[in-house]
This record gives structure tokens, sequence and C-alpha cells, in this order.
């Protein structure tokens, strides 16, 4: 439960010291009208920045990278972080400027006060999983876009809110799948929808693992965190290093072993696989019928099985001819690529993923060999395409209803491992059939005040 006394860090102080750090004058230099050839502010894509850790400060700098975009605000509860990220931004503005001064770029402790700002277009969110729903809920209804990291939420509730909020405010909301940008899953997907290899039988994937439930023990909340805002709309717990590592982050996701501020692994990293898998079976606005894990006796992997009979195994890794249909050409030494799948069909299989992994057999069904994947340029093209869908009020690659259905999978897949039992799935009412424990596992109760 919340109380007062869990808030060691008190807000009030905590907000002072990063207004510190914007509180430095805004000098308008002549590049604000397009006097020096740059594009004018009239014409810029305004952003603002909630959560700026390891995935937050690669897109800092990514976007940063786009002339017709002009960051404004950061955000984050981690004091180092936000210091660094203000940096970042006004050092890449002052190097543009014959001055090489710049000051422009505030910074917030409390993400309600960036979304206040009515001179930002739209909003970069790369929270943990359980500030997805809530902040994107705010900033759409703020009147801002937003391009939100994957998963799109940690439950099914939370995800049809987030649908549900874009769609009503006419707001446009990518997520942040970027393989759906990248060339040799562009090419994948295509060629198993337009039939290259028959009808699929299976589907072969990855990253198994959900989120447990775990009590870590307490331990003093450094004066540079505000816990209560990382906590947010989660359950209170007290604070552990393993939830946060302080300062600069590592390229980890800490957290993601608790089930209160994740999924796991079959989250964090699996969404992208169960992504090209929708996509690839034409799935975008649909989903299983059924998910059964191994706990059931059935299968000796997570499987999930579509209406016309499709079914996608999650493996641990490889294809072991004691436990798999090993598909004819296929060399059980092979590992199922990370963030990729397998598709057998009737007449050979294709087997894609990141760094130009792009394979099938028979050998000419791949014609058109993407050459060496960049993982970089595919996310930049997934951010173009978020700003392109800003300037036209268009749908984006990955918009939040396909992000939603993707999203949909590795909570199902966890759901199944925490009962332990198959369930039947309606993806049209986004309910369990005839399974009420189930169904009650599809939202969680979220700490006052947070909402969606």
């Amino acid at each position: 439960m919340h109380s007062p006394q869990h808030r060691p860090t008190p807000r009030r102080r905590f907000l002072r010291s990063a207004a510190a750090l914007a509180a430095a004058p805004w000098v308008v230099p002549a590049s604000a009208i397009g006097a020096d050839g740059s594009t004018a502010a009239s014409d810029r894509i305004t952003l603002g920045f909630i959560g700026v850790g390891c995935m937050g400060r690669g897109h800092l700098r990514h976007f940063l990278q786009y002339p017709e975009v002009q960051v404004l605000a950061v955000c984050d509860v981690d004091a180092w972080r936000l210091e660094d990220a203000k940096t970042t931004v006004e050092r890449k503005y002052a190097d543009a400027r014959a001055s090489g001064a710049y000051r422009g770029c505030a910074a917030y402790v409390d993400l309600r006060e960036l979304l206040a700002r009515a001179d930002i277009d739209a909003a970069v969110i790369v929270t943990g999983d359980r500030w997805h729903a809530v902040a994107t809920v705010m900033a759409v209804e703020s009147g801002k876009d937003v391009y939100v990291e994957k998963p799109l939420c940690l439950t099914i509730a939370e995800g049809r809110a987030m649908v549900e909020a874009v769609r009503r405010h006419g707001r446009v909301c990518q997520v942040g799948l970027q393989q759906r940008s990248g060339r040799e899953f562009r090419i994948a997907c295509q060629l198993v929808r337009d039939g290259a290899l028959g009808k699929i039988d299976r589907v072969y994937t990855i990253f198994n693992q959900p989120s447990i439930d775990i009590q870590l023990p307490a331990e003093p909340v450094p004066p540079t965190l505000h816990w209560d805002l990382w906590l947010g709309p989660s359950p209170w717990r007290p604070f552990n290093h393993r939830f946060h590592y302080l300062g600069r982050p590592l390229n980890v996701v800490p957290w993601e072993f608790c089930r209160d501020f994740g999924n796991g692994g079959m989250s964090s990293g699996g969404v992208h696989a169960f992504d090209v898998v929708q996509w690839a079976l034409g799935m975008d606005a649909s989903g299983p019928v059924e998910v059964i894990p191994p706990e059931a006796g059935l299968f000796p992997d997570l499987t999930f099985k579509y209406a016309r009979g499709e079914l996608l195994h999650v493996t641990d890794g490889r294809l072991d001819s004691r436990r798999h249909a090993i598909p004819k050409g296929w060399d059980p030494s092979t590992p199922i690529q990370a963030f990729g799948a397998v598709f057998v069909g009737e007449r050979g299989w294709i087997h894609v993923g990141r760094n130009g992994y792009l394979t099938s057999h028979p050998a000419e069904i791949v014609r058109d060999l993407p050459g060496r994947y960049d993982h970089l340029l595919a996310v930049q093209d997934h951010h173009a395409d978020f700003l392109k869908a800003v300037r036209t009020r268009g749908r984006p690659a990955c918009d939040v209803s396909i992000g939603h259905q993707s999203t949909i999978l590795p909570i199902l897949g966890c759901i199944a491992r925490w009962t332990g039992r198959a369930l039947k799935w309606d993806p049209s009412r986004e309910e369990f059939v005839g399974d009420d424990d189930a169904n009650r596992m599809r939202q969680r109760a979220m700490r006052e005040p947070w909402r969606v």
C-alpha cells in the first residue's frame, strides 16, 4: 500500500534541483526563423522526451539528427540521466550556432509538467513498461502525438485504452517495433503473405520466459532518484538496486523480471518476434485463438494456435529432433535468430533475423537478398516514418493498434505460463473464453493518482 512515508525523496526539493538545470535564459538564434537556411521554427516538429535511460538516450541522439526536429524538453526521475540528456541536447544545438551557446532545453522530473507545455508537438516515451499506458494516454489527451517504446503496454486492458485514446483524440502513435522499417523483415513477411511458402504450417521463435512474482529487500533510496515517480502506477515496493541501476544506464532492462514492472523476456525481447509473425500471417487486426503452455503437456514449447491452423512455437533457441518436427533442409545446429522467426510452409521455409539474416529452403525462395542489415538505419527509418505521419496525419508503420495486437501475444503467453493451462482466446472481443481467472489477469489496479 502507498503512504506518505514511502516518499523518501521530497518532490519539491527534487524538482528544484532539476529546475536549476533549465534556469538559464533562452537566446533565440537566427536559425529559429530560418535566416541561416535551416528549417524555420514554424516548420519544425517539437519533441519532449519522457525517459532518457538506455533506450531513451539512443532515441534522443537519433532524433537530434533531424533538422526538422527541435527537442524542447527532457524528463527523467534519475538526476544524472536528466542532466545528461539536457546537456546532450544543448551541446548539439550549440555546436550548430556561431555563438556556440544554447540553453533552450528544459528538464523535468514529473512528466505532467512536460505534457502541460502547449509548444511541444509530440512526446517520445521511453520509460519502463509500467508507465507506457499512463504516459501515452496523458500525452494524447494533452494534444500531443506519441512515439512509445515497445512493448506497448503491461496489460491487455491498458493496450485497448491506449488505442481508444489515440483514436478519440485524433493523434499519431508509433510503437517502437522498428523491424517494421527493416528491409529484410519487409521482404520475408511479403514473401510469406504472397504465398511463396504455400500454406504456413508452423512458425518458430525464441524468448519464452515470463516475469515472476518476487520480493526484494528494501534499500535506502538514493537522493538523486525520485522513487515514487519511478514506480508510477505500479504497486508500491521498496527500492532495490536490481530494479534501477542509478546514473549512467547499462544496456539491460533490469526490472523486467518483476511481474509488477514487466512481463519478462517474453515481452521485452519476444514482442519483436511476435510482431514479425503477426505481420507475416496477416494478423495485424487479430491474433491467435488459443495459447498452450508447456505445463499443459500438449507441446514441449509455449504454443499459439491461429484460426487457420498455423502453430507458433516459442522455443529455447534451437530445433531439437527429440522435441520438434525438423523441416526439410534445416540444420539443427542453426540457432533461431533473436527477434526473428522461422516460417515453415508446404513449399519450404524462410528464416529471418537482424543483421541481414534472410535464408530459405529451397534457396531460390529468397529472391532478393537485402544485403548487410544496419540496425541503426532501421531505427532511423522508423523515426522518419513517425515524423512523416506527424506531418501528413497518416498512420505510421507500427500504428498503436498494430502494436497492441502484437503486444497481446506475450501477455497471453505470460498468463498461460502463470496459470499453467491451455486457454482459449477470442481476438475480436479480447477476452478468454470460459475462464474467469484468466480474464481477471487482463488488467491490473493502478496506484493513485494514475489512470488510463
